[in-house]
């Protein structure tokens, strides 16, 4: 609410968030309890809500409430400026080596223009005279390197209308099964993403179990 967006709106299946929800804004939609991914209950949302295809959304997930308002005007305005583009995601630099070789962590490497090569819960890129078999498997990887720069992806994104509406064309690839990862799907079908590059910590995400009590204490630091 504290953005410049024009429209907040509540996407989810689960009668608990509406109930939890309800009691702050009237502006919630029930999706169907059959999406794959986040994504799939975006585009269900632009079709009931009857937003024009040329418009531009940004999904924040439930398991980042931690992100600023900064971020969301920084998707909205990337995808603005980067035509060729129907989504965009934000990354930060990896500062650390644990967090290189953590699958919980999404790597992503751009080209030179920002545009997506690939999103991989593997190491990205592999550094071949550094990351011996032998130096990982006995962890003798302690520190990050010069050669190459690490990205993680920040689980935050915006869409084109009209990208979200093809998206729900397209079946999912084996690509995005591997991996777990919806994003893949727009990817392996030539969708151009941006990624905009982010160096302040945007918060601490609910990836697993461990980290809702981290959150959580957050949460309360901030009342």
């Amino acid at each position: 609410m504290q953005s410049q967006a024009e429209e907040v709106v509540i996407g989810t299946d689960d009668q608990r968030i509406i109930d939890a929800a309800s009691q702050f804004t009237d502006d919630i939609v029930m999706t169907s309890p059959d999406h794959a991914s986040g994504t799939e209950r975006l585009a269900e949302v632009l079709a009931l809500k009857n937003w024009d295809e040329n418009t531009i959304i940004v999904n924040v997930q439930g398991d980042e409430p931690l992100l600023a308002p900064a971020h969301i005007e920084l998707l909205a305005e990337a995808l603005k400026n980067n035509t060729k583009a129907g989504m965009v995601r934000l990354a930060r630099p990896i500062n650390n080596i644990a967090e290189v070789f953590d699958p919980n962590v999404v790597k992503v490497l751009m080209d030179h223009q920002g545009y997506t090569l690939y999103f991989s819960r593997a190491v990205l890129p592999w550094l071949r005279d550094s990351f011996t078999m032998q130096a990982v498997e006995q962890q003798e990887v302690k520190a990050l390197t010069k050669e190459a720069n690490w990205y993680r992806h920040i689980g935050m994104y915006a869409y084109r209308g009209t990208a979200l509406q093809q998206y729900m064309t397209l079946q999912p690839c084996m690509l995005e099964k591997t991996e777990s990862l919806e994003q893949l799907r727009v990817l392996y079908n030539g969708i151009g993403i941006h990624v905009s590059i982010v160096h302040e910590e945007p918060g601490h995400g609910v990836d697993v179990e461990a980290d809702i009590e981290k959150v959580e204490l957050l949460l309360k630091q901030q009342i």
